[in-house]
């Protein structure tokens, strides 16, 4: 929950360009929101909240969306903008998606997850090789070795977890 919570203000402010102060700024925002939806998703107030532990963090599916309204001149106001809206259509939407979720088979949820991991691939990619295509000597050893062990032990761990 936490890499989940940390992994996309860090793509997002990398591609604004921001400097490490406010990447950290936007990470401790996202910390913040994220505690906070937790504790009022476990406590719940009136229509708002399942009462129970479910720990909220940020969702990997506009990361892509983000980058691209940022590289694109949008800028970092714009993509607050777009999150606030967004925000607000899904808060008012979500009392109607009990009713909407069977008609939905497991495919599609799937499907999503699917299309946003490889919407991600080019990040990944990037930070494999270092970041910075005019280092030295991008794509170090050390670099790439530890992106295929953390693949391989998350496919270690998922597969273990099926065949439970």
């Amino acid at each position: 929950m936490y890499g989940g919570i940390i992994a996309p203000p860090l793509i997002v402010g990398t591609a604004a360009g921001l400097s490490a102060q406010h990447i950290g700024l936007l990470i401790a925002a996202a910390l913040f929101v994220g505690g906070l939806a937790t504790i009022l998703q476990t406590v719940g107030v009136k229509y708002i909240g399942a009462k129970l532990p479910l720990v909220q963090g940020v969702s990997f599916a506009g990361v892509a969306t983000m980058v691209a309204i940022v590289t694109t001149g949008g800028g970092l106001s714009a993509v607050y903008g777009a999150v606030i809206i967004a925000s607000l259509i899904g808060l008012f939407l979500a009392p109607y998606f009990p009713r909407i979720i069977h008609f939905f088979p497991p495919v599609v949820p799937g499907c999503v997850i699917r299309i946003i991991r490889f919407s991600l691939l080019p990040v990944v990619f990037r930070w494999m090789m270092d970041g910075n295509k005019n280092a030295p000597e991008p794509g170090s050893v050390e670099n790439i070795g530890l992106a295929l062990g953390i693949v391989l032990c998350l496919n270690l761990t998922k597969n273990a977890s099926i065949h439970r």
